[in-house]
């Protein structure tokens, strides 16, 4: 019997904030998250570079990332897909 291992890797979704690099595209992944003392709902933003072979991504788009092996000093993310494409 042949075992076959499942890919436990992070997907995360976000908006398209720069594509000026070649090959790579920053995306800003928002999230809410409480006020430690507070509680108000806080709106954070994480940006993560991502490798995008085509250089399809332009700003505004809506892509689906998923974490990989370091591929720079920063990118250690790939883009899975366009959901949805920006307003032009």
């Amino acid at each position: 019997m042949s075992e076959q291992q499942t890919s436990r890797k992070i997907v995360k979704v976000g908006r398209v904030v720069s594509d000026k690099m070649d090959k790579t595209v920053v995306v800003a992944v928002d999230y809410l998250k409480p006020h430690p003392l507070y509680r108000k709902i806080i709106r954070k933003t994480n940006k993560f570079h991502a490798h995008d072979e085509e250089n399809t991504c332009k700003v505004g788009d809506l892509v689906r990332i998923e974490e990989s092996r370091p591929l720079s000093r920063t990118k250690r993310w790939k883009v899975v897909e366009i959901v949805q494409r920006g307003e032009e």
